[in-house]
């Protein structure tokens, strides 16, 4: 059985390396709700009818839901990019 590590903590993390973090975590949630609505969710159900109301504002719903998903631990693409950015900005 493979052993998953749990989400870093940002708050335990040296401000510059929280920083860092925090970009990286912004961007996998990013990366999640433009994953999400092409996978269809927050589109408009015929039936609910929620109108143009319900359109302008299911993207706020998916981004948020995405950023929830990187709060729990994510796809594991913030502690990637985090490893890399840390590992360029001490090559500098």
């Amino acid at each position: 059985m493979i052993s998953i590590p749990p989400p870093t903590q940002v708050a335990a993390l040296p401000t510059r390396d929280a920083a860092l973090m925090e970009a990286a975590q912004n961007l996998e949630a990013a990366f999640l709700a433009e994953m999400l609505q092409s996978a269809g969710l927050g589109k408009t159900s015929e039936s609910f009818g929620g109108g143009a109301g319900e359109d302008q504002f299911s993207s706020f719903l998916v981004q948020e839901q995405a950023k929830h998903i990187v709060k729990g631990g994510g796809i594991g693409l913030a502690q990637s990019l985090f490893d890399a950015l840390k590992e360029q900005t001490n090559d500098t």
